[in-house]
């Protein structure tokens, strides 16, 4: 403390302090004992590190502005997600089995452009206000999407009346002590069936500086990072919820962005300032999934197969390790 404290004091009146390292090398702050002085300490010695940082940041910016072209390529950080670990199952695009395997799976019909999508959005038994407005928002979201609110009806005999309907999707929003924590999203007339945990649930009133409300246009669809079989078939879910054709008039982008199996959804709409210069504008609501299971088939909590569950202990071994 006393060599930290020594940097502070200048030298006697008339004379220029001495130059002083402000925390000497074996300086360490948990050493003190008194806690709002630590606390104190604390905050210099962070700000002391930003300068550092900065001071360093800069000196790099110059010395590559003076080379020029002859610049060395800029260092690529360490992260998460670029250290990740290798997943076999992660497709290569030119892969003929993984073709052949879309080619003929339950979302074909859509892709082939056969079936057009008719969403059903319902919700666990008695909704609460704040589940009510989420499903209304996300009608907005979802074109040709119809919302239903159950009153003690089960969703085995929900799903016979869907596919009567013609519907292909539907989606069941869950809530616990009034706030949606989950999403099943079933495909309809044979499945697959999704589950997901919801989390950071926010509706438009909660989102800062949001445009104004969505338009009827058909929104376009952004699906980043899905680069497993398991991704792949978890994208191809989400992307059969729209319509083939978006409507670009309305300048609408509904976004799912996978980041480290975490599946982020955004909901923005672009607005060209000129022809170098776009900006975006946040609709809401936002929400961000957690696959816990894949099922085939609809739904049947029962006697369902499932061909793929989230199982903590044996999967979360490692933190580079990702599903999606």
């Amino acid at each position: 403390v006393g060599g930290a404290m020594a940097a502070d004091g200048g030298g006697s009146a008339g004379q220029p302090a001495p130059e002083r390292v402000l925390f000497p090398p074996t300086f360490s702050v948990s050493e003190i004992k008194n806690k709002q002085r630590r606390h104190f300490m604390f905050l210099r010695w962070k700000q002391q590190q930003r300068k550092e940082k900065l001071a360093a940041k800069k000196k790099r910016r110059k010395e590559r502005e003076a080379l020029g072209d002859k610049a060395p390529p800029k260092a690529i950080p360490k992260t998460i997600e670029n250290q990740r670990v290798y997943d076999e199952t992660t497709v290569d695009p030119n892969d003929e089995e993984v073709a052949f395997d879309e080619a003929t799976d339950e979302f074909a019909p859509y892709f082939n452009r056969e079936t057009v999508p008719k969403i059903l959005i319902t919700t666990s038994d008695r909704p609460r206000g704040r589940t009510v407005r989420f499903c209304e928002q996300l009608a907005t979201v979802i074109p040709n999407s119809h919302v239903y609110y159950r009153r003690g009806l089960a969703l085995k005999r929900i799903i016979p009346q869907c596919i009567a309907r013609d519907f292909t999707d539907l989606i069941v929003i869950n809530e616990d002590r009034k706030i949606p924590n989950g999403l099943v999203l079933s495909h309809l007339p044979e499945g697959p069936t999704a589950h997901f945990r919801m989390s950071s649930v926010r509706l438009r009133k909660e989102i800062k500086r949001k445009g104004k409300e969505p338009t009827a246009h058909a929104p376009e669809v952004i699906l980043n990072n899905f680069t497993t079989r398991l991704g792949h078939s978890v994208g191809r879910m989400f992307a059969s919820l729209f319509p083939h054709d978006p409507h670009f008039l309305g300048r609408q982008v509904a976004t799912f962005h996978n980041q480290r199996d975490y599946i982020f959804f955004r909901f923005h709409r672009y607005i060209f300032k000129s022809e170098k210069k776009v900006g975006i504008q946040e609709l809401g609501p936002r929400f961000t999934l957690k696959l816990r299971s894949l099922q085939k088939g609809t739904f049947d909590s029962k006697f369902g197969e499932y061909e793929w569950i989230h199982k903590r202990r044996e999967m979360d071994t490692s933190r580079r390790k990702f599903h999606l």
